[in-house]
């Protein structure tokens, strides 16, 4: 890089350890995982960057790992927040840690409100019907997972924003039959059209796995609808023309990206950033005797 480049490291450990979804299940692997905080600070010492950018779950917060992680930042402005993404236009209930971090002049996270949610509706109404297990001819992406015979009944019986427990006795997972099973609702639900999506998952594109049910049609989303919700570009290409399309894969993909939207904010507010600082440095360049 020339003299006038700027330097920036964007990244973070997996989220999964600190979620509360998956925590428990995870305690005995938590700590291995939450050193990867610590490593990526040790990077940043080493590289010295002039940006630094990181989101994680919310959860991070509160653990120490994140207050060691904000001390390795010594020499750095530092402005964090929690960010709702239907606040800012992303159609779905999903919050993150969002940090950034300049090593010249005070930073500020600039994330503007919309005024109005987006919801389910507005970002894949539009698109071509399928059934379970079936893909549109003209956009493979938008493949759905097959479902059992006993899920095709439990979907029909599913209204949207319901749970499990508007279904008959008869369709009930023996799970959810047990005292330890009845507080899980939001599995096997329907997302509602005129409201944001739940946050995406690595496996959102499983009816079973959450509330990622199609608001009208009897299928789990396609990855294609999960990818819009995350806010990809409606024809970004995962995969080379041609080549399989992975549910697992793709899911994995999809579901633990930043939702692109939000990373364009982020973008923002470090191309922000370091234009005024260069805008600063030449006017007291021409204040110079």
């Amino acid at each position: 890089m020339g003299r006038k480049s700027l330097t920036l490291l964007a990244g973070c450990a997996p989220c999964q350890p600190f979620s509360t979804y998956s925590r428990s299940a995870r305690k005995a692997k938590a700590h291995a995982d939450w050193s990867l905080v610590s490593a990526f600070g040790e990077i940043i010492k080493r590289v010295k960057p002039d940006y630094v950018t990181m989101e994680n779950v919310p959860e991070l917060a509160d653990h120490r790992v994140f207050k060691k992680f904000l001390r390795m930042l010594d020499g750095y402005r530092i402005d964090w927040k929690i960010v709702e993404c239907d606040e800012v236009g992303i159609p779905q209930t999903r919050s993150r840690l969002v940090l950034v971090a300049a090593r010249k002049g005070e930073i500020k996270l600039k994330l503007p409100k919309v005024r109005k949610k987006a919801t389910v509706r507005q970002a894949i109404e539009d698109l071509p019907r399928i059934v379970a297990g079936g893909s549109c001819t003209s956009d493979p992406l938008h493949t759905s997972s097959t479902l059992a015979d006993i899920n095709i009944k439990r979907i029909k019986a599913s209204k949207p924003g319901g749970t499990w427990r508007d279904w008959p006795a008869s369709l009930r997972a023996p799970c959810h039959r047990k005292k330890t099973g009845k507080t899980y609702s939001g599995v096997y639900g329907r997302m509602e059209w005129d409201k944001p999506a739940p946050t995406m998952t690595t496996q959102c594109y499983g009816f079973g796995n959450g509330r990622f049910g199609h608001p009208r049609q009897n299928r789990g989303i396609s990855l294609r609808e999960a990818a819009i919700i995350q806010s990809f570009p409606r024809r970004y290409a995962f995969v080379k023309k041609g080549d399989p399309i992975s549910m697992k894969s793709l899911g994995r993909l999809i579901g633990n990206a930043v939702p692109v939207k939000l990373g364009k904010l982020i973008g923002a507010t470090l191309v922000d950033h370091a234009s005024r600082q260069r805008k600063k440095r030449k006017r007291a360049g021409r204040r110079a005797p």
